[in-house]
């Protein structure tokens, strides 16, 4: 399974469109660009890993692997990259803003419930991210 990040950069957040194929699964909110710098910014372009795993403060959640430079790079719901977020992508149900969502929680479940249910099939699940080049 391949999913596709598309994204858009502002100043003050990254808004992206996380996709299967044709269909949108959710969106998500990052922060700014400003190189792969940890804890301040997303992370780059390019194609990942994301495996299942849990922890006490997330539960089970989804994690993205082989980030350059970074490590602990999670999908987790948030709804201001800038106030929530330290590098990890938040999905969102609706885009509010730059950087801002709505509704993050029912979004991560519905993330979740795609990619555990492919990992339930011992199917590899690949993340794929883009700039939607209008940036």
């Amino acid at each position: 399974m391949e999913l596709v990040l598309t994204r858009k950069y502002f100043p003050k957040g990254t808004n992206g469109r996380l996709t299967f194929g044709t269909a949108i699964i959710c969106y998500t909110i990052e922060l700014p660009w400003w190189d792969n710098q940890r804890n301040i910014s997303c992370i780059p372009e390019g194609d990942y890993v994301l495996a299942k795993r849990h922890s006490e403060k997330h539960g089970f959640h989804i994690i993205v692997k082989d980030v350059p430079g970074r490590d602990g790079i999670l999908f987790h719901p948030a709804n201001n990259a800038l106030k929530e977020l330290e590098g990890c992508i938040a999905p969102v149900s609706v885009l509010t803003g730059p950087g801002t969502g709505d509704s993050s929680r029912i979004a991560c479940d519905k993330l979740n419930a795609h990619v555990f249910s492919a990992k339930h099939l011992r199917e590899d699940v690949f993340l794929k991210i883009i700039s939607d080049g209008g940036s």
